[in-house]
């Protein structure tokens, strides 16, 4: 019977911490990491402020498990996307589509990774910095095999441009706009034309 109660117990747990969560994600991208208090977080699932501490030991913790999730979600797409993608310029343009979409079409979490920077939340700065890295390095073999014209060319900075970019349609992405697929293929047909 005991073993029963434990497992309910810990649903119920799991539960809260994925309001949480949601909530956190969606304040941070709302409101900004630095404007969202614990006691909003809290409020908004109906818990004490003190109830967020016994799922997070920090609100840069929480921060932190907010970001793994957007990684997550944006990393997914993206590995999706390019498996069924042929050559290595359709395989980039896939990857910038589905980091769109992603990006502005999904849930909170994406966002909060491009909005909230590593800086805006110094003891975890490591910890977002490393997730936002694990995510770059997903785009890098893909940078690696596009056909450039110059050998010698930059491949890094060409990606953090890109990514760059790609980010800032959060602040004038509109949706009866280009689709971000329309967006997607502009960047990479910019960058290619410049490149071959």
């Amino acid at each position: 019977m005991a073993q029963t109660a434990a497992p309910s117990r810990r649903r119920r747990t799991d539960s809260r911490r994925r309001e949480l969560l949601d909530e956190a994600a969606w304040l941070f991208r709302q409101k900004g990491y630095h404007a969202t208090s614990v006691r909003d977080v809290c409020s908004a699932v109906g818990m004490l402020p003190g109830s967020l501490y016994s799922h997070f030991a920090s609100k840069e913790e929480l921060l932190v498990a907010v970001y793994e999730v957007g990684i997550a979600e944006i990393s997914q797409a993206v590995a999706s996307a390019v498996a069924d993608a042929d050559g290595p310029w359709e395989r980039f343009e896939a990857a910038c589509t589905a980091h769109l979409e992603a990006l502005l079409k999904s849930s909170d979490y994406p966002q909060v990774v491009v909005r909230v920077l590593p800086d805006d939340a110094p003891g975890a700065k490591d910890q977002l910095v490393a997730l936002r890295d694990s995510y770059d390095a997903i785009f890098v073999p893909l940078m690696t095999e596009l056909p450039l014209a110059d050998p010698g060319a930059d491949r890094g900075f060409l990606l953090r441009l890109v990514i760059g970019a790609l980010n800032s349609t959060t602040t004038w992405f509109r949706p009866m706009g280009d689709s971000p697929r329309t967006i997607a293929r502009k960047f990479v047909a910019t960058l290619r034309e410049a490149a071959e």
